[in-house]
């Protein structure tokens, strides 16, 4: 009898706790800050499969009080950085938004485009314009920091934060307060003219106190002993490549200070990088007196040392795993301090990845299962073949992201048939034994292609800056330049296949297997804050978050 009371009781409670939240949401009331979490190159697996060996206040967290979305999936091919940032934000695909890729090919040109290059604005912070000169210039729909913005009449804060320039910059949106990034020159976060003129003394202060210094000083050794990383292979495979100087991809690794001295970069290929954004994006918390206002602020963070370690090692090292290991004690900080200096309920957080990422290579060869490169002598077979053909071997421009650019200009001016010299193109790469399919992107919508790859190519088709012809490998293949690591760009679960967890303002506990696409993300945002979406969007809220 006393078991069915209590049965009756938490069932009343969870129904009040349901109202409650309906009552919440549907008042208009606001979290006093939103953060965004993307972790670079995160599979979904890696939550259950590094489960063991997390704490209580990281990723258990996350999944204990959260929602938990089990089967969310990215909508569109080339599954890259650049991309995966922009569609969370944006609620959108690269036909619509523009980020075609982390780069792209200029037709006019022939030259390399950098997704957020800008050479009408200068570098601040440092000298160096490669590493300063970006703005979200080749961005054209909005984000939900944008439109949280003009919601609240540019009242409400959004800051952006990451090593990577891309991954801070392009979640920002158009007119942030602020979006920094990590600059290889100086070891300090910098930004561009398009947002400000100088540092903020704020940021001056955090970058003298050389924080990444202090973290390389000890090296990196495993947090656990080395034995009880039964998640991973070996420490020294023939597949993993070494951080830094390092001469075998084996711990400890002793010499990352002397390393980061001669090149300031290497703390992005350690747990380490993780650690100062997280501590650089406190930092901004406290400056900028975010969630402290009357409007909700927002602060958009990527971990992208995950995705530096897993190109270097592959998802099956002790290095990722170590990687993953030390983010979830870091999230435990972070989330305590949220707790302390927000308040708990007070702040809403979602946690999602840009992109998953392969296996390597030699982890697949080694375990019987097919791999390889998909591209090795490619570009210069096809070359030979046009040679032949048409007498000339320069008609392709390049090829990247699994993508052909046909050199139109010189097409046009050989008075070539442009169709015939695709169709000759595809049906050679067709019988090509790494290729599954090659196809004519203008084309996709009557190619004889199964979903969902029809639709994750034409999502991620824009006629401006993507290429003539989409190849899709076999499961497995990786292009040639990764002969040791990983890298991710495909379709398949593998790169596609990411974790989505709400915890916090205004969400009940719970997990879904149901079917949806990263660029649900955004809307479910919007409509938590009761703002509009951003101008391209096209996914939609996700119910079980929203409550209805």
């Amino acid at each position: 009898m006393f078991r069915k009371i209590q049965i009756f009781l938490v069932a009343v409670l969870a129904m009040g706790n349901a109202d409650a939240q309906k009552t919440k949401l549907n008042s208009g009331e606001r979290p006093k800050l939103v953060v965004g979490l993307v972790v670079d190159q995160m599979r979904w697996d890696y939550l259950y499969r590094f489960e063991k060996k997390f704490g209580k206040g990281g990723f258990e967290r996350l999944l204990r009080d959260g929602y938990s979305f089990n089967n969310v999936h990215i909508p569109y091919i080339p599954t890259v950085t650049a991309i995966g940032h922009t569609s969370i934000y944006t609620g959108s695909v690269p036909s619509i938004h523009g980020i075609a890729g982390n780069d792209w090919t200029d037709r006019a040109t022939g030259k390399n485009v950098y997704c957020t290059q800008d050479d009408d604005v200068q570098p601040v912070g440092t000298t160096d314009k490669k590493n300063g000169s970006h703005s979200p210039k080749n961005l054209w729909s909005t984000t939900v920091t944008d439109q949280l913005r003009i919601a609240s009449n540019f009242r409400s804060k959004v800051v952006g934060v990451s090593l990577k320039d891309r991954a801070s910059i392009l979640p920002a949106g158009h007119n942030p307060t602020g979006a920094f990034w990590f600059d290889d020159t100086t070891g300090k976060f910098i930004t561009s003219s398009y947002y400000m003129n100088a540092l903020p003394q704020w940021v001056n202060d955090f970058n003298a106190q050389k924080v990444p210094e202090k973290l390389l000083a000890s090296g990196w050794q495993t947090i656990l002993p080395i034995s009880e990383y039964t998640e991973s292979t070996a420490d020294n495979v023939a597949w993993e490549k070494p951080v830094g100087n390092a001469t075998e991809p084996v711990f400890p690794y002793n010499n990352l200070l002397a390393d980061y001295t001669e090149k300031k970069g290497v703390i992005r290929t350690t747990p380490f990088g993780n650690t100062l954004t997280l501590k650089f994006a406190e930092a901004a918390l406290d400056n900028y007196q975010l969630g402290k206002g009357n409007e909700t602020d927002f602060l958009a963070i990527n971990l992208a040392s995950t995705d530096y370690v897993g190109h270097s090692y592959g998802p099956n090292s002790i290095e990722v795993e170590d990687t993953y290991i030390r983010l979830d004690r870091d999230l435990s900080a972070f989330f305590k301090m949220l707790d302390e200096k927000v308040g708990k309920g007070n702040y809403l957080i979602f946690l999602s990845a840009d992109h998953g990422g392969a296996n390597a290579e030699g982890f697949l060869k080694a375990n019987k299962i097919l791999g390889g490169f998909f591209d090795e002598g490619m570009e210069k077979n096809l070359g030979a073949e046009l040679e032949k053909k048409y007498a000339n071997s320069k008609l392709i421009l390049g090829i990247d992201n699994y993508q052909i650019y046909l050199n139109q200009n010189l097409i046009k001016e050989k008075n070539l048939n442009e169709e015939e010299i695709k169709t000759a193109i595809i049906d050679n790469l067709n019988k090509d034994p790494r290729v599954l399919y090659a196809v004519d992107l203008k084309k996709i919508g009557s190619s004889a292609i199964p979903e969902p790859i029809k639709s994750r190519a034409i999502n991620g088709y824009n006629w401006q800056r993507s290429g003539d012809i989409q190849i899709i490998s076999h499961d497995g293949m990786l292009p040639s330049y990764a002969k040791k690591g990983t890298t991710h760009s495909v379709w398949n679960s593998y790169d596609s296949h990411i974790p989505l967890i709400f915890m916090g303002w205004g969400i009940r506990h719970g997990e879904s297997n149901g079917d949806y696409y990263m660029t649900d993300i955004e809307p479910t945002i919007s409509a938590l804050l009761h703002i509009e979406f951003p101008s391209g969007a096209i996914g939609k809220p996700i119910t079980e978050v929203i409550g209805r």
